[in-house]
């Protein structure tokens, strides 16, 4: 199977802080990756650098086969200007924990709005595509709704129809349940499960083991910036080798 995402020897730091000590990790396409881990453990910002938010102080990450946020000439890589950057990221699909929509605009001026702005597509044809995401994450009758008059789950439902409206390669989640009140968060994994049944390749941060159980084709444990372990759900959540995955998962099972 093809690897969508391919991290070779990722490093970062903030100051003095190591937050990344040396990832590697291959996400196959179709495929969905959960990142479990304690707070601090590195998972977010490894997220962040997927899409050059965060930039990489040692290592590559390619995304279908292309260096993100670089270009290769000889043995040197020459970082691209932030307009070529935001031309990569439009292949890959982030959905945030706070929903970060525009506050201003409707529902659906939320979804149209980088695929008319950043991809030049007709405004008809963005509303139509808009239009069938939010039947797809049930939410046809918020069209016209500003974020507001929404619950957080609805927010976050809307949020994943905007990162779907760029047709991405790839979408990243990070911990999108963990600012919702309890009895919304499985509208919000349903969704996703819906995704990944259609086979949309995924990277997910999150403390939901239940969903990483369900959904997963591979569990990735991390701690202090590195990945302890990683295998199917079965393998990490039901026969951790480590020490450390198996107290972590004491804690929250």
């Amino acid at each position: 199977m093809t690897v969508m995402v391919d991290i070779r020897s990722v490093h970062k730091s903030f100051g003095p802080l190591e937050v990344l000590k040396g990832i590697d990790l291959a996400v196959r396409a179709g495929e969905v990756t959960v990142i479990l881990g304690p707070s601090g453990s590195g998972k977010s910002t490894l997220l962040r650098t997927i899409n050059h938010l965060e930039k990489v102080d040692r290592g590559v990450i390619s995304v279908d086969g292309t260096l993100v946020g670089y270009r290769r000439s000889g043995d040197k890589l020459y970082e691209l200007r932030e307009r070529e950057v935001l031309k990569q990221r439009t292949r890959i699909g982030f959905v945030f924990q706070n929903f970060n929509l525009f506050p201003h605009l409707t529902v659906l001026d939320n979804i149209i709005e980088a695929p008319v702005s950043a991809l030049k597509r007709p405004r008809k044809a963005a509303v139509e595509s808009a239009r069938r995401l939010l039947d797809r994450v049930g939410l046809s009758d918020k069209a016209d709704a500003y974020p507001q008059q929404l619950s957080g789950g609805q927010q976050q439902r809307v949020a994943i129809a905007r990162a779907l409206a760029l047709e991405p390669k790839l979408l990243l989640f990070d911990e999108p349940t963990s600012a919702l009140d309890p009895e919304l968060v499985g509208e919000v994994l349903d969704v996703i499960k819906d995704l990944a049944h259609q086979g949309t390749t995924m990277i997910v941060v999150t403390h939901e083991i239940g969903f990483a159980r369900e959904v997963a084709d591979t569990v990735v444990f991390m701690d202090d910036g590195r990945i302890v372990e990683q295998g199917t759900p079965t393998d990490v959540l039901d026969r951790p080798r480590h020490e450390r995955t198996r107290t972590f998962l004491s804690k929250v099972l």
